[in-house]
């Protein structure tokens, strides 16, 4: 799939360019980003630019992994950096990290909620899902204010650091948002 751009009330969500790397790599410095995502930890400027200059256009190029920078819609800073990858057919999981300085006022809600409604739309997406270690909060938070629904634990659900860490996982389904699904869905009685 070619690149794409997507807009939202208050943001612009762009692949990342080579104009980006000296934004991405000063952003994951935070400790916090190393440590709950999985980005390399030190962090080097190299990081940054393997990641901006091959790791997110491969991803675009092989249909794997959709990466976009967000920043404000009127123009500024890099706010974030949020990707959709696609680990099995219908379903997609959302990926996320904020920079420090502009946690706090809703932009990763508003751009998870913009990369689902175009999942649900353009993918055809059937369930998005989110993981995270247990004890990351404020991923937590993020997802829950978006609508999505925290189902559980996996056990060693996730590789972080060549350490299987205990997750989270939610969804978020196209009738959470009141769009249609490409499938009908039923499901279990209680």
């Amino acid at each position: 799939m070619e690149p794409v751009t997507l807009t939202t009330e208050r943001l612009y969500l762009r692949v990342f360019i080579p104009e980006d790397v000296d934004e991405t790599y000063a952003a994951c410095q935070d400790p916090d980003i190393q440590r709950w995502t999985t980005i390399p930890s030190p962090y080097a400027r190299v990081d940054a630019e393997s990641f901006v200059r091959t790791m997110v256009p491969e991803g675009w190029r092989n249909d794997s992994e959709y990466t976009f920078a967000v920043r404000p819609l009127a123009g500024g800073p890099l706010l974030a950096a949020a990707s959709l990858h696609h680990p099995r057919s219908g379903t997609w999981e959302v990926g996320y990290w904020t920079a420090k300085e502009h946690r706090g006022r809703g932009y990763m809600r508003e751009a998870v909620l913009g990369l689902a409604r175009w999942a649900f739309t353009d993918l055809r997406c059937t369930r998005l899902e989110w993981r995270a270690e247990v004890g990351n909060t404020g991923s937590r938070a993020v997802v829950e204010k978006a609508g999505f629904t925290v189902e559980g634990v996996h056990r060693a659900g996730l590789l972080n650091k060549e350490t299987l860490r205990d997750c989270w996982v939610g969804a978020l389904l196209p009738s959470d948002l009141g769009m249609p699904s490409p499938h009908p869905y039923l499901p279990a009685r209680a």
